[in-house]
């Protein structure tokens, strides 16, 4: 149903913000794709119509979308359709035929909305530039969000992104385009650490042409680093990215602002591609930003050979996320 999607997204105009695994859904650069700024979106839309996603806490539990907005679930779940929200609509079955019916009774109706949609994406295009100023910053290490354009930049046409961490992915959701549908598979709602290794043996033995990144947090890596062991006896060839800043900085972020201690949150700077390397894979240090580039390209070389590879960036600590509640 990805092509039904695509083409009822563009005959009713409508904006669109991707959560999930969803990104990449519409490609790298669908003119009806938003990236940045949905909350305030939500709080000036009409008309929401959430697809396939509940009012959990990725939506304040419904609170980011207004009280007299008109609140449209299209979902194959009830219970999650009704979710912490009641719906003025609820659209139970398969979303994507839903906004195909949808696109055909009220295709063409976007026209009312293109000035609304003119501003939207001007929010995004200053926050794009906002984004390339901090990737400039320079400090004793990688800056993560220039590690991450990067990596935009350097992986191929065919990428799968696996994101395993916190928040050097949650950094990643804003800065790594996926290149279309089924490109981005992510720990889930739940955060569920640990998948990132199954996520990409799967992902490379199921699409063999594809390029398979995986997106590490130096946390969530410790969960599978084992794996490579399997990555080389299997031939899989993978390149993952440790983003190691030495701590679980999802967390840590508010815990030490609010409690005053990091207990819990250190971790060391630790040679994960030593490890890689102790398995058979190829291991790349990564200290400063100047050696991101020339360090990827090995990378990206050293898979299309055979071989994978795991990238050990020493990150700097940024306020990209400042303010996200993880605790």
């Amino acid at each position: 149903m990805l092509d039904e999607e695509l083409n009822a997204d563009y005959q009713l105009g409508i904006p669109a913000y991707l959560t999930g695994m969803a990104r990449g859904l519409l490609g790298r650069d669908h003119p009806l794709q938003l990236r940045h700024q949905r909350r305030q979106a939500l709080r000036e839309a009409d008309c929401v119509i959430l697809v396939g996603v509940p009012c959990d806490f990725r939506l304040e539990y419904g609170r980011h979308i207004r009280r007299s907005s008109t609140l449209i679930a299209a979902n194959r779940s009830r219970q999650e359709a009704r979710l912490n929200r009641r719906p003025d609509v609820s659209a139970i079955g398969d979303a994507a035929l839903f906004l195909e019916h949808l696109a055909d009774q009220a295709g063409g109706a976007g026209a009312r909305w293109q000035d609304w949609l003119v501003e939207l994406r001007d929010r995004d295009v200053r926050r794009e530039a906002e984004i390339e100023h901090q990737a400039a910053a320079e400090g004793s290490f990688v800056n993560p969000i220039a590690l991450l354009r990067a990596i935009d930049r350097i992986a191929g046409e065919t990428a799968i992104f696996v994101a395993d961490g916190g928040d050097f992915v949650a950094t990643a959701s804003y800065v790594i385009r996926p290149r279309g549908p089924r490109s981005w598979l992510d720990p889930g709602p739940f955060g569920t650490l640990g998948v990132g290794a199954g996520f990409a043996l799967g992902a490379a033995l199921c699409r063999p042409d594809a390029e398979v990144w995986i997106l590490f947090g130096d946390g969530a890596c410790g969960y599978s680093l084992a794996e490579f062991d399997s990555f080389v006896r299997h031939g899989i060839p993978i390149v993952a990215v440790v983003g190691n800043d030495a701590c679980w900085t999802q967390i840590a972020r508010e815990q030490v602002k609010t409690l005053k201690d990091d207990v819990g949150t250190v971790l060391a700077r630790s040679a994960y591609h030593e490890v890689a390397a102790g398995f058979g894979a190829e291991g790349i240090l990564v200290k400063t930003t100047a050696e991101v580039h020339d360090a990827l390209l090995c990378a990206r070389a050293a898979a299309k050979a055979g071989k994978p590879v795991l990238v050990n960036a020493w990150l700097d600590r940024t306020s990209f996320r400042e303010g996200s509640v993880s605790m």
